[in-house]
């Protein structure tokens, strides 16, 4: 079986090709500039090859995933000898509001309410009904399915979720904390319940996906109970250019004193913020630690900001939970920055939570990096999100 998974974003198309059971990702690429006067680019591995940038025709999401479908099955990169070797489509969808509380199989019904659920994510949405409608065109005859972004998120319960706005507003505009990156969350905690042997109802975690974009979310049970996104992804903690928690009455100080529109404060928070903002050096944590080392004073306290805000967070999750079986870090920060993972621990020694110093050097690899003494497991596990929409694709065929 091979599932061929997308995401698209408004100009652009990532996918990648996998097949079952083995699992194994047999090619992958990225289309980008789609729709661009200078025309499209495409990336791709295949059959062991790389193929980087290469010009392609691609006016639109359609003209897109032909372009990808050909490459995958003539020339030089050829994996498949057929399209209709497709067995489906897994696509990801920024938002399901409150409709979807799993992976479905997308028919009309799931088509018009991805539609009603774009003004809650106008940049992300929009492309990705492009994407599923390009599928559908390419091969009218494969099903595809939708992981939502916000699904795994629809079990916080309510005193969780509601804003402490008038009720009106949920009941009018759907106002209410979501929840995003559902995928990786849900994977990880499936990770660590097989890793140690265990059913996925039977752990308590707190996981941390922690990349350019960074939610955490307390796990009770194998069920999501909060998180730090809410309404939109800004909410939480710092990331790279988003600002995370602050104070509302910024906004409307910065309107009135700064002349702002509120156009002009969503790309402030938005796009201009987080580490990108405060240290005046870059969005990658990579470039932040280097200047860090090197004496810049801003790029030390940017990392101080932001580890104190993830920090703050697996505090008040290992509060709430009942018990906690383990804090994960994952994404790319999580995965592989040793630094951060240390000084966001070192915040939480009134946890008792102690890492294992030679085990914290550990980078993209499934393993606990606690020692023998600390109160909770501290754990890496490396995210998939590409595997984990398969895995759901695959699932809905076959039931």
């Amino acid at each position: 079986m091979y599932i061929m998974v997308i995401n698209c974003g408004s100009s652009s198309l990532k996918f990648q090709l996998i097949s079952f059971p083995e699992e194994t990702v047999i090619a992958k690429g990225l289309i980008e500039r789609i729709g661009q006067e200078d025309g499209a680019q495409f990336t791709l591995t295949a059959g062991g090859e790389n193929f980087t940038k290469q010009p392609v025709d691609a006016p639109d999401h359609t003209k897109a995933v032909t372009a990808a479908l050909e490459a995958l099955t003539a020339g030089d990169c050829a994996v498949l000898k057929s399209k209709d070797e497709i067995n489906a489509f897994g696509h990801r969808v920024v938002h399901g509001g409150e409709k979807f509380t799993h992976s479905v199989i997308i028919d009309d019904e799931v088509l018009e309410c991805i539609e009603e659920c774009s003004p809650l994510a106008p940049l992300h949405n929009p492309a990705n009904l492009a994407g599923i409608y390009a599928c559908q065109t390419a091969l009218s005859d494969v099903p595809n399915v939708a992981d939502f972004d916000t699904a795994f998120h629809q079990t916080i319960p309510k005193h969780a979720f509601y804003y402490a706005i008038p009720y009106e507003y949920y009941e009018k505009d759907h106002i209410r904390r979501y929840g995003f990156h559902s995928t990786s969350h849900k994977f990880v905690t499936e990770a660590f319940a097989e890793k140690n042997g265990k059913k996925v109802d039977e752990v308590s975690v707190v996981t941390c996906h922690i990349g350019n974009g960074s939610s955490l979310t307390a796990v009770e049970n194998g069920k999501s109970v909060d998180t730090t996104m809410g309404f939109t992804p800004l909410a939480g903690v710092v990331m790279g250019t988003r600002c995370g928690d602050i104070d509302p009455a910024i906004v409307f100080y910065l309107m009135e004193n700064e002349n702002m529109t509120a156009k002009d404060v969503d790309v402030l928070l938005n796009k201009e913020s987080g580490l990108l903002g405060f240290s005046g050096i870059s969005s990658d944590m990579r470039d932040i630690l280097e200047a860090s080392e090197n004496g810049n004073e801003r790029a030390e306290i940017s990392l101080k900001i932001c580890a104190y805000s993830i920090a703050k967070y697996i505090g008040t999750y290992v509060a709430l939970l009942p018990k906690t079986d383990a804090i994960i870090f994952t994404a790319g920060i999580g995965e592989n920055s040793h630094e951060i993972r240390k000084m966001i621990c070192g915040y939480l020694k009134g946890l008792g939570l102690s890492l294992d110093a030679e085990k914290n050097m550990t980078r993209g690899k499934a393993c606990c990096v606690s020692d023998d003494n600390s109160s909770v497991p501290i754990w890496i596990i490396p995210t998939n999100e590409e595997l984990a929409i398969a895995r759901e694709t695959r699932n809905e065929l076959s039931e």
